[in-house]
Parts: C-alpha cells; sequence; structure tokens
C-alpha cells in the first residue's frame, strides 16, 4: 500500500524523518518495501503570474511573456516561452535564473541561466509539469490555481518535498490497510495521542430525498445509502486531494470519483456511487440468481454463479458487492445526483469472488481481509461532506437522507480473550511489567483489564485478527519493542535420549538411497483423476478438500503413489529413463472427517533399467528386482519371517504383484502397476509398492533373542520337485518347514526350471533344507524320516513328484 509522508503526518506526526518512520513501522510488523520521493531534486522554481504575453518577432512560434514573480524580482520577468497554452493570467511554475532542474535520466542537473532566444533576451523558463518531474499529462506549462501564491517555492506549494511509503500489509492485518491504520499504528509506537484530524459531522439534511433500500441477506448486516445531487460530473477534486491521490497510485479523475477512491485510502472503508438517474427503483442487497450476467466497469460481462453477493435494482444486477460495479449506473461526466454506498459485508461473502472472475480490486483486498464494521458511517459522512464542500461548482449541492438497513445481530461479535499474565515474560523471554502490558494494550485500543493473575482483554472492531492468548502477547511485543528484549538463550533442563524410530527411520531411508532411489516430499493432497485410477480397491473413496489450492490438489491422497507417480511421470518427460522414487508420509482412508484413519507410510515406484547405464550388459527391472528393493528395509532378522502371497489388488499386474506379511498381518504389496494405469498416465513399465511404515518400524525395535552356536554341524539336503506352475512357492516353503521338524533351521529356493523334458504347464522348484541341532550329530536315520514326511507332505498337498 502507497501513502504519502505528508497525509500520514496529517493524522500522526512523530519527530521522525521519513526514513525512521520506515524502519519503526518495519519494527513493528508492517515492514517498508520502499521508500521514494514524490518529486526528484530541483531548485529555484517559483509560483509565478503571465502579466502580458507578445509574439516574438523573428519566431512564429515564441511567445515574449512577462512574468509577476513576487519578491523574487523587483520588475516583472522577461521569459521568451513556446508553449501553447502561455496566457495573460495564468500562474505557472518559474524557474528562476540559477535554479537546477531535474536531469534526464543518466544526465546532469540543468542550470537555468540568462539567454537570448532568437534575439530576445530570457530571464528564467516557463515550466510544464514534466520538467519539474510533476507531469499532469498536458502539452504545455502547468497551470495553477488562480489563488496560487505568487513567488512561493513550487515544491512547498505542490507538496513536492514529500515521500511515498510503500507498505507490505500481511493477510492478517487489514485494519492497516489506510493512513488512519498506518497512523494509529505510528501514534502507538510513538506514544502519540491519535484522533481524526477533521471532524466527524453528518452532513446537514437539505433535500428530503432519499434511496430505497432492501437487504435480503445476512451477509450484508449494515447497509448505508445517501442521496447526493446537484454535483456536477466534470467538477476537478481539489490540488491537496489529487497531490494524495497520486502518492498513492492512484490517478485523480473528477470529485466524484476521487472523492470515493480518498476516503477508502484515508479510512480503509470502500465506497461506492451509484448513478441516481440509472437506478431503477429501490437498491436490493441479495445474493445473485444462478445465471444473471453483470457487464462490470472495466466492461468485462460476467456469468454469475449464484452465490455471489450482489446489488440490485428493479431491472437487475448493478455490481459485485464488495468487489467492483457495474457499467449501467456508473456515474459520468453527466452525472448530477448519485447515491453512495457504505456497506459491511461478511469476508467469506466476498473472498474468492473476485479471483473467480480474474478481478483485483482495492475493494475486495480489504473486504477479504476485514473491514471494521463500526467505519461504513464514518467513511459516508467523511464522503459526503467532501463532495458537499467542493461539489458546488455552478450548483447547490443537495444532500439527502441517509437510509440504514442492519442486523446487529449478525454483526460481529467482540470474545474478551483472557492471557495468563505469567505466560508473557515465559514466551517473550523479557521482564515486561503487567501494567506496562496494560498500558500497551490499551493503547491498541484492546481493552484490557486485570482479573487476578489473568489479563481479560476485548478486542476492538478493527482488529479481525485478536482471538488468543498469543495474539496479544505478540501485540505487547510489536510495541514494547523487540530491540527492547534481552539476547539470551532459555534455560532448561533435559535429559538428553535417543529417538530411536527417527534413527531407524533414517537407516531404513539410507537403506534405500543405497539402492539407488531419490527420496520425494510432496503434499498429502492429490489429483482427484488420478485417485480415482485406484478406485475399486480396498479404499473409500477420496476425502475431498473444501479450498483446495489448485484443481490438482483437490483430493487427500490414499496412496503415496498417487503423490509418486505424477514424478515419475515429471521425470521421464526431461529425459531421465531410469527413474527410483520413495516417500514416507501419511496417506488418508476414510471419506469423511469422522472415519479418517491417517496411515503412516512408505512408498516405492521405480522405471527403466535394473542398473545405471555402464559398460557392461545391462537389463530391465523385473519383479525379483523390486522384491530385492523393498527386502533392503526390513532388518536381517525379520527377513526370513516374511511371507510373499498373490495379491488381489486390482491396480496390481496380477501376475505379477504380492502382498507382503509379517507374524499373520499384511504389511504392504509390491509389484507391477497394472498396464491400463500405467496407460493412463502415459508411463511405461513401472514396479511400485507400499508398506505400512509404522509395522516396518516395529520390526526394527523388537528386541532379539540371543542363541548359543551349535556345536555339531548342519546337514544339508537339496529336494527338486515337479509341480505346476500355478502353484506358490511361499506356500511350499511354508509346508516344508511345518513337516520338516523343529530342527529344521532354514529352506530356500535356489533354482527354478522349465524346459522341454517337462509338460507345459509344470516347473521344477529346487530347494535346499538345513537341520542342525544344538545338542547332538544328527544321524542320517533321521534326516531321512524327515526328507520322506516332506516329500509326502508336498506330494500329498500339491501333486509334487521327485524330479529325476
Amino acid at each position: 500500500m502507497k501513502i504519502s509522508e505528508n497525509w500520514l503526518r496529517q493524522w500522526a506526526n512523530p519527530n521522525l524523518s521519513a526514513e525512521q518512520i520506515g524502519e519503526q513501522l518495519t519494527m513493528a510488523g508492517l515492514e517498508l518495501d520502499s521508500l521514494d520521493k514524490v518529486a526528484k531534486d530541483f531548485s529555484g522554481v517559483v509560483v509565478g503570474e503571465v502579466i502580458d504575453v507578445i509574439q516574438h518577432p523573428d519566431a512564429d512560434k515564441l511567445r515574449i511573456a512577462k512574468v509577476n514573480v513576487g519578491e523574487h524580482s523587483e520588475a516583472p520577468l522577461q521569459i521568451v516561452c513556446g508553449a501553447p497554452n502561455v496566457a495573460v493570467g495564468v500562474r505557472v511554475p518559474v524557474a528562476l535564473v540559477g535554479a537546477k532542474l531535474p536531469p534526464a535520466q543518466g544526465d546532469e542537473p540543468f542550470n537555468i541561466k540568462k539567454g537570448k532566444l532568437r534575439g530576445v533576451e530570457s530571464h528564467g523558463m516557463l515550466c510544464g509539469g514534466s520538467e519539474i518531474d510533476c507531469d499532469d499529462g498536458v502539452d504545455g506549462l502547468l497551470i495553477l490555481p488562480n489563488d496560487a501564491p505568487i513567488g512561493m517555492d513550487i515544491r512547498a506549494y505542490l507538496g513536492l518535498d514529500n515521500h511515498v511509503l510503500d507498505i507490505s500489509i500481511t493477510p492478517n492485518r487489514g485494519d492497516c490497510f489506510s493512513v488512519r491504520g498506518i497512523a494509529r499504528e505510528l501514534a502507538v509506537l510513538n506514544d502519540l495521542t491519535f484522533q481524526l484530524p477533521f471532524d466527524h459531522i453528518t452532513a446537514a439534511v437539505t433535500d428530503n430525498a432519499s434511496q430505497a433500500v432492501s437487504v435480503e441477506t445476512t451477509d450484508c448486516p449494515r447497509y448505508y445509502a445517501q442521496l447526493v445531487s446537484g454535483l456536477t460530473g466534470t467538477t476537478p477534486s481539489p490540488d491537496w486531494m489529487k497531490q494524495a491521490l497520486n502518492a498513492s497510485g492512484v490517478k485523480p479523475r473528477n470529485l466524484l470519483v476521487d472523492v470515493t477512491n480518498y476516503v477508502l485510502l484515508e479510512l480503509g472503508q470502500p465506497l461506492h456511487a451509484f448513478d441516481a438517474d440509472k437506478l431503477v427503483g429501490a437498491i436490493t442487497v441479495r445474493h445473485a440468481q444462478q445465471g444473471e450476467t453483470l457487464e462490470l466497469l472495466n466492461e468485462q460481462t460476467i456469468i454469475l454463479q449464484g452465490d455471489e453477493l450482489v446489488i440490485a435494482d428493479e431491472q437487475g444486477v448493478i455490481a459485485l458487492a464488495g468487489i467492483m460495479g457495474g457499467l449501467r449506473t456508473a456515474v459520468t461526466d453527466s452525472t448530477t445526483r448519485v447515491v453512495i454506498e457504505s456497506a459491511f459485508f461478511k469476508q467469506l461473502a466476498i473472498t474468492g469472488k473476485a479471483r473467480r472472475f480474474g478481478l483485483h480490486t482495492d475493494a475486495s483486498q480489504r473486504f477479504e481481509r476485514g473491514v471494521d464494521f463500526e467505519l461504513p458511517k464514518l467513511a459516508l459522512d467523511r464522503a459526503v461532506n467532501l463532495l458537499a464542500t467542493f461539489g458546488n461548482g455552478s450548483n447547490e449541492v443537495r444532500v439527502g437522507q441517509i437510509t440504514l438497513v442492519e442486523n446487529t445481530a449478525e454483526l460481529p461479535k467482540r470474545t474478551p480473550v483472557t492471557l495468563p499474565i505469567v505466560s508473557i515474560n515465559k514466551l517473550l523471554g523479557a521482564d515486561i511489567a503487567t501494567d506496562k502490558a496494560i498500558e500497551i494494550l490499551n493503547s491498541l485500543q484492546i481493552s484490557t483489564e486485570l482479573q487476578g493473575e489473568n489479563l481479560v482483554a476485548t478486542p476492538p472492531s478493527h482488529r479481525f485478527d485478536i482471538a488468543l492468548p498469543e495474539d496479544l502477547i505478540e501485540e505487547i511485543a510489536r510495541i514494547y519493542g523487540y530491540n527492547n528484549i534481552a539476547n539470551k538463550l532459555p534455560a532448561f533442563t533435559s535429559n538428553l535420549f535417543d529417538n530411536k524410530r527417527q534413527n531407524d527411520l533414517h537407516d531404513l531411508k539410507m537403506s534405500l538411497v543405497n539402492q539407488g532411489y531419490f527420496e520425494a516430499v510432496s503434499f498429502s493432497f492429490s489429483d482427484a483423476k488420478v485417485e480415482a485410477l485406484f478406485d475399486g480397491a480396498h479404499f473409500a473413496a477420496p476425502l475431498a478438500l473444501a479450498n483446495p489450492i489448485s484443481s490438482d490438489l483437490a483430493v487427500m491422497r490414499r496412496t503415496l503413489l498417487s503423490s509418486l507417480l505424477p514424478c515419475v511421470q515429471y521425470n521421464l518427460n526431461r529425459q531421465q529413463n531410469r527413474v527410483r522414487l520413495f516417500e514416507t508420509g501419511l496417506r488418508f482412508d476414510g471419506s469423511d472427517i469422522a472415519s479418517l484413519n491417517q496411515v503412516d507410510t512408505l512408498a516405492m515406484v521405480a522405471v527403466g533399467s535394473t542398473y545405471p547405464e555402464q559398460h557392461h550388459d545391462n537389463r530391465v527391472m523385473d519383479f525379483y528386482d523390486l522384491k530385492n528393493d523393498v527386502e533392503s528395509v526390513f532388518p536381517r532378522f525379520a527377513q526370513s519371517a516374511i511371507r510373499y502371497q498373490r495379491s488381489e489388488q486390482p491396480f496390481l499386474h496380477p501376475g505379477q504383484s504380492a502382498d507382503v506379511h509379517y507374524q499373520g498381518k499384511v504389511i504392504g504389496w509390491l509389484g507391477q502397476l497394472h498396464p491400463q494405469i500405467a496407460k493412463a498416465l502415459d508411463l511405461p513399465t513401472t514396479w511400485v509398492a507400499q508398506l505400512n511404515l509404522q509395522m516396518v518400524i516395529d520390526m526394527h525395535q523388537q528386541a532379539l533373542t540371543i542363541m548359543t552356536p551349535s556345536k555339531f554341524p548342519q546337514v544339508r539336503r537339496d529336494i527338486a520337485v515337479v509341480v505346476d506352475k500355478s502353484i506358490a512357492m511361499q506356500s511350499m516353503r511354508d509346508t516344508i518347514k511345518q513337516v520338516g521338524g523343529k530342527l529344521l533351521k532354514d529352506v530356500w529356493l535356489f533354482d527354478v526350471y522349465s524346459g522341454s523334458n517337462l509338460p507345459e504347464n509344470q516347473q521344477s522348484l529346487a530347494f535346499a533344507l538345513v537341520w542342525q541341532d544344538i545338542e547332538a550329530t544328527l544321524s542320517d536315520e533321521r534326516i531321512n524320516a524327515q526328507m520322506e514326511a516332506v516329500i509326502a507332505a508336498l506330494h500329498e498337498q500339491y501333486h509334487a513328484t521327485l524330479r529325476m
């Protein structure tokens, strides 16, 4: 927000330079983005009056002017001028001999000297706006008002010894979106009395006419309207108002428009002026009807969706409430009667509506951040008084009756906040006396009283951001001064402890890094279209966000794959042909808040070759490569207890996937992404896995059982059996362990064969079986008996036959 230093000092005038004011506001949380001079440096320019003009004898485009510059010259100055608008009686800026004018960019200052133009002496220069860095857009001299004091320094007259402060207003401080709001802060910081620099009076009613208004929604609990007539649409604003608007980056137009902009910047209350002669019947504040249209002041036509707050008359919508007016009732140069609107609209009724139509206005910016609900009357009176004072022209301005429609029950309530006194210094690490804290809060118009060991503070109507004790502590710290809080470390005692979970999580991640994976960190939100690809699984419908940050982050993710797969797409589109990614984070099961279950999860995704590009042969990744990567996150002692069974997940390839079991529980799954889903995402063959992260970490934290090594040798026997290809190896391995007896130490598959000497639907599986006793050497008879039991069980359950 841009405001001029001079305007700010009318409200609060501390004995500080502009730079010091900017520094003070920044330290109080209102960051100064820039501090610029209103005009470049120049000197020796005064107000002069042209008292005579004659044609130059030797130049058609030059004239000789006699100029009265007051005390700066005993006699009128003779100045040769080529401006087309020089005329007797006009008052203009005059650069005296010796004056230094602003340089063009990169040039030296321009010095005015006595000289001759086509043989005629010239003692100075008559200036246009651009020549004193005050461009008014007029080709020629800068014409000043007839009452401009002759001889007065032009910098003082035009207020050019001024600065523009560009202040960044944070979203929670909508109360500072005005000169009044900034000045209120400045007054508190410098212990100044804060009061209005003008008399707040309601303009005298000189016309009994009024504007009928009805409000059909609780989103507008306070609405003022006042009719003002006898105006002239072309009436210019006073110079001081135009200077203030220019400094704030608002181009002056005419009094009707400038007054509403001026009051907006001064007080922070958006106003709107309707041409009363274009209104049809009463004004109605209501919600739009779906499909209604409105042509805005910027000539953009919008189609309303039905939830927008609008201002309407009997003919239709005339304004998008709190955002922008409509073209049909806009004021023009021919306007003589206006209805001034000053209203309080609820934040939620305005928020997001401007962005919906690609709009960003000063009004919407303020209403979205919160406007003081006690401000509309003050702003209306200020605007009407300015119109009545400066808008008479050749007519008599007539002020109509004020129309007020309000629903006080719907106005915001100021809820007291209880602040334990002990928490102030505990949180700040300062030593602020209770009386000082009360003084600071009261100076901010936060009504505060001491009740026992607490401060009970009631925020004023303009502070929407104070709801918690911490908010009050922040206010105390801001005004007390962060620089006044001593730099010291907080004193506390703590027993250091080892966070085993974090250590195990770090080790788990490093295991995947060692396998060539990169960690990804993404939002917990995902694209509803990607999530839809996982429908039909055991997931509930995804939980939709009420106000997503973007359309492709509109639902809570049910699987981390919905976050990782778009990352794979992104990398593949940038010629990364081998992608390995993993992520740890929460996934969300449940379609509503009540049933939502947050699950700590590890997900992996891999595309491309098994190894990075290298000099020897490579191959495309397969299921067993993925299985190896997944097993790298399990502790060694737990891997023998891991079981794999065919997965029924619909988003996985039915023949290239498995569920992961541990101690009777499913802890995850792995496999090839279903080809149909891969095709929908424009992905090649993609391998994915997802595990319950907490269960994996629990594995690492299990207590180990220490066993005495056996002094007796192991006995290994190998067995190769022919079975149908549909039979899972894991199932056969489990059967062997069940039948092999308590001394069977380990079983593993070491060979798979299918060839010409076997039927097409069969394969040979070769298992190694290892027995060991810690008390004696095992005899062949005992081992042979166990082997026969294993062979019999495999034949009975799987129709397995020994391969000879």
